[in-house]
């Protein structure tokens, strides 16, 4: 077959299409002697554009919008709700088990400080604002992340013998000011 009668050309507004393959416009070709202005639809029927833009059909009638039923406008949203329901309890779950970490690290940093100001002080803190006062805690005293506030930590005060020989009040521990209880059933106020 000469590559001639393989090629078909298509007319548009843009520029000319060569097809190799002469089957996609059937007896719609330019060696036929047609008028090809207008677009083709896959089975050859004449279309065209109305003052919209859209593209119609040579008999006028336009084909109706294939949307979707409320059936399956039901379905997926059914669906939609049965993942969220899921998703929520899981979301908020993840939400505090990382407040309760945040708590951990928390309670080990304040912990560690009032250990580290009492040995060099060789007294305890009279307040964890007295952590902040003295540099130990940039920053301020850090906010307790089960209450929301950092005034909220309960602090425990003992006489702690001193180097002088003296016992002198301070903080010697701290714990959540909170009263709920954790994930693992223990009280927040206990760690």
């Amino acid at each position: 077959m000469p590559i001639g009668e393989s090629l078909s050309f298509v007319r548009s507004p843009l520029s000319v299409v060569i097809c190799p393959w002469s089957f996609v416009l059937g007896p719609l070709s330019l060696a036929s002697g047609r008028n090809l202005d207008g677009l083709l639809t896959e089975r050859g029927k004449r279309q065209r554009k109305n003052d919209k833009g859209q593209v119609t059909a040579d008999s006028g009638q336009r084909t109706p919008f294939q949307g979707f039923t409320l059936l399956e406008l039901m379905i997926a949203l059914s669906v939609v709700l049965i993942l969220a329901s899921f998703a929520i309890p899981a979301y908020y779950l993840a939400i505090q088990r990382a407040r309760e970490a945040v708590l951990r690290q928390d309670l080990y940093t304040l912990r560690s400080l009032i250990d580290e100001f009492t040995v060099d002080k060789q007294r305890p803190p009279a307040s964890l604002q007295e952590l902040v006062e003295a540099g130990y805690l940039r920053g301020g005293v850090p906010v307790d992340p089960i209450t929301g506030s950092s005034d909220s930590w309960r602090v425990d005060i003992e006489d702690v013998p001193s180097g002088v020989g003296d016992a002198q009040p301070g903080v010697v521990d701290v714990h959540c000011g909170s009263d709920d209880t954790a994930i693992d059933g223990t009280a927040y106020s206990s760690w």
